[in-house]
């Protein structure tokens, strides 16, 4: 059974053999991070220690999502499978494929507000975000972490000053990792009828900091930033295990699971790689990216960008 890597690392590092073994990794690992060329003995050096742990909780390790320290998980993972070229050649997830289920009685909810907010909120009948909106308020954990991030990716906005990008990022995260899935699903994925509620829906990650840079960037460009990051290179690999479309399959989706696919894909907000609706009108969803200008690489870009705009399982 797959075990927490923090945990691993430490019954690791308390013996001698896999303690030194865990050490060659680490510095491996580090080498390729700084995109280091390694000659031939010390690429069989690292190869070797790779196997050596063979034996070790390392090697099966997982991180869990929500769980604290996760940044420090990944990488530990990332240091035991050194081989591992990169994401997009979808290799092993660290993040187990566990859909939770969080319960929350929204009538309870509905209860703790005035009669003015209740009147507001039944009136939400014909704007579903705003509704999701209104009901995520009610909580005070979904409304602080809400507030949060918006008030980081908004700052700059309307000035000549660039918004602060990696803040802005992390406070996504936040939210959607330690506020509850009835609120985030019902706030990211509410159903629109009117290009008002698509607009509300689009701008829910304040894509004008999150998602959008002056002009767009190359694909391949933001997948090198992704692969260089510990979290957006093991949140890809979750979206391409968990969303890997299938032509054959009738619901287009290889794993039959879509609950999972919806919640890689919101694992992917506030990485380099962060998606968004492309316009208020569709449920079509795009990175902020192109492929022109690719070269020889242009069937490899077109990859990645197609992961999000014609993937049948997401």
């Amino acid at each position: 059974p797959s075990s927490d890597c923090v945990m691993a690392e430490q019954l690791c590092l308390s013996d001698s053999t896999c303690n030194a073994t865990y050490k060659t990794l680490e510095n491996c690992a580090l080498a390729k991070t700084r995109l280091l060329s390694l000659d031939h003995d010390s690429r069989v050096r690292c190869l070797n220690a790779e196997l050596d742990l063979g034996n070790s909780s390392l090697l099966h390790c997982k991180c869990h999502r929500r769980m604290k320290r996760q940044e420090h998980c990944l990488r530990i993972f990332w240091t035991v499978h050194f081989s591992m070229t990169d994401a997009e050649n979808n290799c092993e997830s660290p993040l187990p494929t566990t859909v939770e289920h969080w319960k929350t009685d929204y009538n309870k909810l509905a209860a703790l507000v005035s009669g003015k907010n209740c009147s507001q909120l039944a009136g939400d009948a014909t704007n579903p975000c705003l509704r999701a909106t209104h009901v995520c308020n009610l909580s005070k954990k979904c409304f602080r972490l809400r507030t949060d991030y918006a008030s980081i990716c908004t700052k700059g906005a309307r000035s000549e000053d660039v918004c602060d990008r990696r803040k802005c990022h992390r406070g996504l995260r936040n939210f959607f990792e330690k506020v509850p899935e009835d609120f985030t699903k019902s706030i990211l994925f509410c159903p629109c009828q009117d290009e008002f509620c698509g607009e509300r829906r689009r701008k829910t990650i304040v894509p004008d900091c999150s998602f959008q840079y002056n002009t767009k960037p190359n694909c391949l460009w933001l997948l090198d930033s992704c692969l260089e990051d510990h979290i957006c290179k093991s949140r890809l690999a979750d979206f391409q295990q968990n969303c890997q479309p299938v032509d054959m399959s009738p619901d287009g989706c290889s794993l039959h699971n879509h609950a999972a696919c919806l919640q890689a894909y919101m694992g992917m907000i506030g990485t380099p790689m962060t998606p968004n609706y492309v316009s208020n009108s569709s449920v079509e969803v795009s990175l902020w990216c192109t492929c022109e200008n690719s070269g020889n690489q242009k069937e490899k870009c077109d990859q990645i960008l197609g992961m999000f705009e014609s993937n049948k399982c997401l």
